[in-house]
């Protein structure tokens, strides 16, 4: 079970933060890497701190405790179909993909493929990623790796990401947003 949790998660880093950014990399010239900007708020801090946390207990959660039922399974297929997920929708995003917001860039408002599902189709697919490692060995540490992901996209989003987005793009972005959910279909429209 750790076994499955531990290279579900070094594949996952591997495919969508190694792989994604060399791709940027040869495609713009930039990592797509902004990271916290200059004078970022408390909750943005705040947010960032708790995606690190978030991060560190799926991949040290597995070792701490026992598991407390055997989804390994489960957890691995999980981790596939998220892993792939994550791709393909930084893949859409192409050019625009960033990790972070630079407050100065004005990147294209993306709304197609798995966009047109949801407003942020790759945070959706890390917290399914983050469950599913959860789920590869589920002892109580690993299991709340998925929930402060979760708080942690949720600040990330309505603090930094969609007031960007809104000034940046202004009424596209509000008609997109109107339409589409945050992270799952029809939940979190503006």
């Amino acid at each position: 079970m750790i076994s499955v949790a531990v290279i579900g998660w070094i594949l996952y880093v591997l495919v969508a933060f190694v792989l994604r950014t060399l791709i940027q990399l040869r495609d713009t010239g930039s990592s797509g890497f902004v990271g916290l900007r200059p004078g970022a708020g408390m909750l943005e801090r705040v947010a960032g701190g708790l995606m690190i946390a978030a991060f560190a207990l799926s991949l040290v959660g597995p070792f701490v405790g026992a598991p407390l039922f055997d989804t390994a399974l489960v957890g691995a297929i999980v981790i596939a179909l998220a892993t792939a997920g994550t791709f393909v929708a930084q893949l859409v995003m192409a050019r625009s993909w960033r990790i972070g917001v630079d407050p100065s860039e004005r990147t294209e408002l993306v709304t197609r493929g798995l966009f047109a599902v949801v407003r942020n189709p790759i945070f959706s697919f890390m917290i399914l990623a983050s469950a599913g490692m959860a789920l590869a060995c589920p002892t109580p540490l690993s299991l709340v790796a998925p929930l402060l992901l979760l708080v942690a996209l949720e600040l990330q989003v309505r603090i930094v990401e969609e007031p960007y987005l809104a000034r940046t793009h202004g009424e596209d972005y509000l008609r997109y947003a109107r339409r589409v959910g945050r992270f799952v279909p029809w939940v979190g429209r503006l």
